[in-house]
C-alpha cells in the first residue's frame, strides 16, 4: 500500500481505508461520481481539520462551511461527526471474513489470518499499528486519543465480529461468534501495542520483530483454546 505525504493524500488511504474504485466498464454514473466526490471531499477536509486542531475543536458546522455546504447537507452524507473519520473503516470491516472465506482449502481458519497478519506487518499496513509514516501516525493518536471516536469504533468491531462470526458458522452458532469476538480483539490488541510503541517513538523496523513474536504468541492461544478452527477444509 502507498501512503501519501500530505494530511489530506493520507486521509484518502489511512488506516487503509479508502474507497475501492469502479472500472469504467459498468462503472457508477455521473450522478454516483459527484455523489463520491463529495462524499470523499467532506471526508478529506475534516480529517485535515482534524489533524491540525484536534478532533473536539472542529464542529460540524466548520467542516460544512469549509466545504460550501449546509449542516444538513453534510448529515445526509455522513449520520455523526465521528462517520467522518471512521467512514473509511467500513470498507475493511469484513476483512477477516473476506480472508476466511477466500483461503485455500488445506488452510485453517486460524492459519490463514495469522498468515494475512504477518503479511500486513511485512507491508507496513496501517491496520496492523506497524506504520511510522508521520501522518498515518497522527491519524491513529486522532483515533485512539478521542474518546469519541473510540467509542464509534466499536460498531465496526461489532460489525466485523458479525461478518467473521457468519462464515465461521452462522450468526446462531454460539462457539463461532465467541470466536470471531477473540479474534477480532486479538488483532485490534495487536495493533494497538503496535502503534504504541511507534508513537513511543521506535522505529516499524525496530518494532517489526516483536510485533510478529507477539502475533505468533497470540495465535498460539487462539489455536489452544478454539481447536474447532485450526482444522482444514475436507
Amino acid at each position: 500500500m502507498v501512503w501519501c505525504a500530505a494530511p489530506v493524500e493520507v486521509a484518502r488511504c489511512v488506516v487503509c481505508m479508502a474507497m475501492n474504485g469502479d472500472s469504467e466498464v459498468g462503472g457508477p454514473g455521473l450522478r454516483e461520481r459527484k455523489r463520491r466526490r463529495m462524499h470523499q471531499a467532506i471526508s478529506d477536509t475534516a480529517i485535515s481539520m482534524f489533524l491540525a486542531r484536534g478532533f473536539d475543536d472542529v464542529s460540524v458546522a466548520e467542516v460544512a462551511g469549509a466545504v460550501d455546504i449546509s449542516k444538513p447537507t453534510l448529515f445526509r452524507y455522513f449520520p455523526t461527526k465521528e462517520d467522518l473519520v471512521l467512514h473509511r473503516f467500513a470498507d475493511h470491516e469484513d476483512e477477516p471474513a473476506r480472508v476466511v472465506a477466500r483461503r485455500p482449502a488445506n488452510v485453517s481458519p486460524l492459519d490463514a489470518l495469522h498468515r494475512h497478519f504477518l503479511a500486513g506487518l511485512a507491508r507496513r499496513d496501517p491496520v496492523t499499528g506497524l506504520c511510522d509514516n508521520a501522518d498515518v501516525l497522527a491519524f491513529h493518536t486522532l483515533l485512539y486519543e478521542t474518546p469519541s471516536l473510540v467509542a464509534r469504533l466499536y460498531v465496526f468491531t461489532h460489525r466485523s465480529e458479525d461478518a467473521l462470526a457468519a462464515v465461521l458458522g452462522g450468526p446462531d452458532d454460539i462457539e463461532a461468534r465467541l470466536a470471531a469476538g477473540q479474534i477480532v480483539t486479538v488483532l485490534r490488541i495487536l495493533a494497538q501495542d503496535n502503534w504504541r510503541r511507534i508513537a513511543a517513538g521506535e522505529s516499524a523496523e525496530t518494532v517489526e520483530p516483536r510485533a510478529v513474536a507477539a502475533a505468533g504468541r497470540a495465535f498460539t492461544q487462539l489455536r489452544d483454546g478454539l481447536r474447532r478452527y485450526t482444522h482444514v477444509t475436507e
